[in-house]
């Protein structure tokens, strides 16, 4: 009897029960809807933080790769990608000339792949050597020496890219043997080979040593070449003095022949 007057009581005055009713069914599934709530809330900064975390890797890779890098100066305006330098990649033999940067702005509405070959690539190493960039967007790719190589003004290097009217739909290894060869842009950079700058001789006042080694070198110079001198003149005095005594002689023949004359006619004239 009791529990049916309760039920009737619940039944006839839903009114004053119903907020103590709907609040203790209701306690636990709020409970439940606020922890999946604050639980998506975490996991979305939790995803946010792994997102911004791996940018920032991305960067400092990127930062790492390029860094040392010989950076271009001039820029090639192309139909789908400015590529920069526009004529040589420069390597030389120190250890801040053995990178290179290539840097390709793509200039279009779409997404450009891209590829980087070289004559020689067993002494290159380029990164990356083939990819995809964004509209508006810039790819910086690092090629440096591999090991011990030396760089030839023979090596070439070929930037190939290709519009993708669909991107993300095929991967760029399918991409680029179905893509034509007319909508591939194509352009060649050539190698430089800087020259090794020789250190210069250090002046002959900066150390004492060499300064005297220096001034002494420069003293038997002086002295070898008057010593040369002296001799050269002293030939040409000799050769003087014995002109001169072939004259001499030559002008004493004469007298004693102009005598001889004199004395000839002289004793041709007088009278038997």
């Amino acid at each position: 009897m009791g529990k049916a007057d309760s039920g009737d009581i619940d039944a006839d005055l839903p009114s004053g029960i119903s907020p103590l009713r709907i609040s203790i069914t209701s306690g636990p599934r709020e409970i439940r809807r606020r922890d999946r709530d604050s639980r998506i809330g975490s996991s979305k900064v939790n995803f946010l933080e792994d997102s911004l975390r791996a940018e920032d890797n991305d960067k400092g890779d990127t930062s790492a790769r390029t860094k040392g890098a010989r950076k271009p100066q001039t820029t090639f305006k192309g139909p789908l990608l400015d590529v920069s330098p526009a004529e040589e990649l420069s390597f030389g033999s120190g250890e801040t000339e053995k990178k290179c940067l290539i840097i390709l702005s793509n200039v279009t509405k779409n997404q450009v792949a891209f590829k980087v070959r070289t004559t020689a690539p067993d002494k290159y190493r380029v990164k990356p050597s083939s990819s995809c960039c964004e509209p508006g967007a810039s790819v910086d790719i690092v090629v440096s020496l591999h090991g011990g190589s030396q760089a030839s003004p023979q090596d070439r290097f070929l930037i190939m890219a290709a519009e993708m009217d669909n991107a993300g739909s095929q991967e760029l290894a399918q991409f680029w043997k179905e893509v034509p060869k007319t909508k591939i842009m194509e352009h060649r950079l050539r190698c430089h080979v800087l020259e090794s700058v020789k250190p210069t001789v250090s002046p002959l006042r900066d150390s004492p040593v060499d300064t005297g080694t220096s001034g002494q070198q420069e003293l038997n110079t002086m002295l070898m070449r008057m010593m040369a001198c002296n001799s050269r003149l002293e030939q040409k005095l000799n050769t003087c003095l014995w002109v001169q005594k072939v004259l001499i002689g030559l002008v004493l023949v004469l007298v004693v022949l102009n005598l001889l004359c004199l004395y000839l006619l002289g004793t041709g004239q007088r009278p038997s």
